[in-house]
């Protein structure tokens, strides 16, 4: 039977990988619907290649200009517009799978609709749980939504346990997440000050987005991965652990109560995870090369010190926290990598912006039991953030 697809995010990395890992098998899957965020004429490639039912733009006048090209072009894909659109695909009833790639906390809504109503989830915004937190999870079981990671570390962890989810608690000791480190992993941290977007978005193993890679330069994204970690696999703060693997050929490890370590191998290639996440509990091909062990240089780990990494660090102080205080991050990481990204900011100042968001912002009783609540706390900590970047600027 054909599983018809949802991608939100089709026009990103990730997006464009899971299309392609799509198309390798076309007797397994449809592409239902589409989604992107401003990237019109990438989108508009997209529909016509794949035909999908729907595609959406949240923005009307971009959403506007990818309906009269498509019009041109004669196909039939209805172009929605608007963010609740992007919740109503997510959650449609002929859909059987949601990739959620849209990048930040606009995913959690979409991703929101598409756990309650019980569809198999693949997420690799993990902003989404960072955000949603218990609210996420919750919808997630009363929807009887399958949840499968997306981000490779996640991913690995998962592969490494067996599929009865109530058994992993017995099993597990902690987990160990590895990380590559970014392009500034031996960089003295007094130079950082110097350093330009294109410099922080050259990572040395994984081709992504910009924003994710300016997170990678400073581990913004393995805390943002801790944090998703914590709810993933309902372990608590000090059952995390990463390590730096400059190699990025161990994707992630969980170290079990009988001190065996299992570990889920591979080239760093993110077509892996989500075949995986598309063809559960079977394997599919990814187009992926293939891991040669002969070939293979030397694995080796570090530690993850917070003199070098403070942003990692400010994971488990958000998870020990107040509840909201992982949204509050977010926002203020989202804040602080856009405004670097336009050079608004210097790179060694987003810590500062995160941290400081984080000790001055305090969630207020009631904000995470819902996705408004949710939504009014990101929009808070979003402004204090912004106020804080003007001043520094």
């Amino acid at each position: 039977m054909i599983s018809r697809i949802c991608v939100l995010g089709s026009t990103g990395s990730i997006g464009t990988n899971t299309l392609d890992v799509l198309g390798r098998h076309p007797e397994r899957y449809e592409v239902f619907a589409l989604s992107a965020m401003s990237r019109v004429d990438e989108l508009l490639a997209q529909c016509l290649q794949w035909k999908p039912r729907f595609a959406v733009m949240p923005e009307a006048a971009k959403a506007a200009d990818l309906r009269t090209k498509l019009r041109e072009a004669g196909s039939r894909t209805e172009v929605l517009d608007g963010e609740a659109a992007l919740s109503e695909i997510a959650a449609h009833p002929e859909v059987d799978m949601v990739m959620a790639a849209i990048v930040g906390a606009a995913g959690l809504a979409p991703c929101l609709a598409a756990a309650r109503a019980g569809k198999r989830l693949l997420l690799a915004n993990k902003e989404a749980i960072v955000v949603g937190g218990a609210l996420f999870m919750q919808a997630v079981e009363q929807g009887g939504a399958t949840l499968l990671p997306i981000d490779s570390e996640h991913s690995a962890i998962f592969q490494c346990l067996p599929e009865e989810r109530g058994t992993w608690a017995q099993r597990i000791d902690h987990i160990v997440l590895t990380a590559s480190g970014g392009p500034f992993r031996q960089r003295d941290p007094s130079t950082l000050a110097e350093v330009t977007p294109d410099q922080a978005c050259a990572h040395p193993n994984w081709v992504m987005g910009r924003k994710i890679s300016v997170d990678s330069a400073t581990m913004m994204n393995k805390a943002l991965e801790v944090i998703e970690a914590r709810w993933l696999f309902n372990l608590k703060p000090e059952q995390i652990q990463v390590l730096i693997h400059p190699q990025s050929i161990i994707h992630s490890m969980v170290v079990c109560r009988d001190e065996s370590v299992l570990a889920q191998l591979g080239t760093p290639d993110m077509r892996v995870p989500i075949a995986y996440g598309l063809s559960f509990p079977e394997r599919i091909e990814s187009g992926a090369s293939r891991l040669n062990l002969l070939t293979t240089p030397s694995l080796t780990f570090e530690e993850a010190d917070e003199r070098r990494f403070p942003g990692l660090h400010l994971s488990w102080r958000a998870l020990r926290g107040a509840e909201g205080s992982t949204a509050v991050l977010n926002a203020a990481n989202e804040e602080a990598v856009a405004a670097f990204l336009d050079r608004r900011l210097r790179f060694d100042q987003i810590h500062r912006v995160n941290s400081q968001s984080l000790e001055n912002l305090h969630p207020e009783t009631g904000e995470c039991s819902s996705v408004d609540g949710l939504l009014g706390l990101d929009a808070r900590a979003r402004r204090y953030a912004t106020e804080l970047i003007a001043s520094l600027s």
